[in-house]
């Protein structure tokens, strides 16, 4: 007992002595922190679907872009000069569907905040805003996202959303179920206050509370996303629901006896697999959701971890699933969960099937108008973690057939569009925060090197990526 509570008592000297010096933290992680810095010779890929332009450079000072211009010209002599020639400068990316916990296994399954580990990971892979969509520690994630505005952490940029917005029949119990529309209203009111700025409506919500949730959260001008499934996404548009999330996967109006409030459970996959996306039924779900403005979040890096991998298929790449990089910074608890699940799932080609069919109908869904904005999701069997994760999901898009450039805006300028935050964030345009990524190679021809992360400027800071990723190795799982 006594070596217990001196192991604490030290331990919490140590946490105090780091939150009264933050600074000493965070500088070990700092690569470049100057109030000029210029970025020479490098390619820009301004993350709104423009071509590259080679050669350029960016002269960041007060934590915005002052200036871009071609080839080394008009350096301030007080610069602090990165000679970047081979690498090329993307928009901070701003993820969409970026949760701040990870599954810890057991039934019901239950799901632990990773405060510590997440964060950096995020900003490490050039993630540098985020939208948590979905809370299950939601104070938690209130005061990271205070102590990272005040310097006092280091991450990126939070949107907070809300605890989860359920209806009776939750699989977890980090979810509170409402009782009614009254209930909803009464969460969307005392989140907001508390400093939420979005909401996610969940599986077996009703309409009632659906409604409920949507008048209240626009009445304070705020938005409403969801992953349901008591609710097609007709239905939800015209209750006028702004986002949803996971594409096309969590669609259930294409069941034939879909009962009004009701989750038909595994019937939705079968009906999805059976759906033809040129069939007069997804092309109004598409032209009506295109017409009432709501936005879709794809999170295809979740759904390619529960695909098996197939001969010859982009999708499911064994490369890509069993990355070393990402099995490095999980427990090894969480390592071994994750592989016992991966050697489970089966081989089922009608799973890569629907995957690839969900692809197609993102990009139906641009191709009528729709905004596609991006995240990872780093739920499922454990195998998609914060910051790798979204890299993938770019990757994915290009596998879906969207361009390069193209995934790289749906990643970036979109979000930040959604957000309205796109005059701050999300493109590289002077006048912009100087929240940038760092990569060595070029993305535009070959998208796998936009893993090739060398320094994430947040405004005007530019952190060392293998730094932080280094800083958790074995923590994801943990905290």
């Amino acid at each position: 007992m006594k070596i217990a509570t001196a192991f604490l008592l030290l331990v919490g000297i140590a946490a105090a002595s780091i939150a009264q010096n933050p600074a000493a933290e965070r500088s070990q992680f700092i690569r470049v922190e100057a109030p000029v810095v210029a970025l020479t010779h490098v390619r820009i890929i301004d993350g709104t679907g423009a071509a590259p332009r080679d050669d350029q450079t960016i002269i960041i000072a007060d934590g915005k872009i002052q200036s871009i211009g071609a080839g080394a010209a008009s350096v301030p002599a007080n610069a602090q000069t990165l000679d970047l020639s081979g690498y090329t400068v993307l928009p901070g990316l701003v993820g969409m569907h970026d949760h701040m916990f990870f599954p810890q296994g057991g039934s019901p399954p239950i799901y632990s905040d990773m405060g510590v580990s997440f964060p950096r990971l995020y900003l490490a892979l050039g993630v540098t805003t985020i939208r948590t969509a979905g809370s299950i520690a939601p104070f938690t994630d209130l005061e990271i996202k205070r102590l990272i505005d005040s310097g006092r952490m280091i991450g990126p940029k939070m949107h907070v959303t809300a605890p989860y917005l359920e209806g009776r029949g939750s699989f977890t119990p980090v979810m509170h179920e409402l009782t009614g529309p009254d209930d909803a209203r009464r969460m969307v009111n005392f989140w907001a206050d508390e400093g939420a700025t979005s909401f996610k409506a969940y599986m077996n919500i009703t309409r009632a509370e659906l409604r409920a949730a949507v008048e209240e959260a626009h009445k304070r001008g705020l938005k409403v996303t969801g992953h349901l499934c008591s609710i097609g996404y007709r239905e939800a548009a015209e209750i006028g629901i702004d986002d949803l999330e996971h594409g096309l996967f969590a669609d259930s109006e294409f069941v034939s006896n879909k009962q009004p409030d009701q989750c038909p459970g595994g019937a939705v996959n079968t009906s999805l697999r059976q759906l033809d996306l040129n069939g007069s039924a997804a092309r109004d779900t598409i032209n009506t959701l295109v017409s009432k403005n709501v936005a879709i979040t794809s999170t295809l890096p979740v759904f390619e971890a529960g695909s098996a991998p197939l001969a010859q298929s982009g999708i499911g790449a064994a490369s890509a699933l069993l990355n070393p990089r990402v099995l490095n910074v999980m427990s090894t608890d969480a390592r071994v969960r994750y592989l016992t699940a991966r050697a489970r799932v089966p081989s089922d080609p009608g799973n890569v099937a629907l995957l690839r069919k969900a692809m197609d109908f993102e990009r139906a869904f641009v191709k009528a108008g729709g905004l596609l904005i991006a995240g990872l999701d780093p739920t499922g069997n454990g195998g998609i973690v914060a910051g790798f994760g979204d890299l993938r999901e770019v990757e994915l898009l290009v596998e879906a057939g969207f361009t390069p450039l193209e995934a790289i805006k749906i990643a970036s300028f979109n979000g930040a569009k959604f957000l309205g935050e796109d005059a701050r964030i999300g493109s590289i345009a002077i006048g912009k925060q100087a929240d940038l990524m760092v990569v060595r190679g070029n993305p535009a021809s070959n998208i796998s090197e936009i893993e090739k992360i060398e320094i994430v400027f947040k405004d005007g800071v530019g952190y060392d990526s293998d730094k932080l990723i280094q800083s958790v190795q074995g923590l994801v799982g943990i905290r």
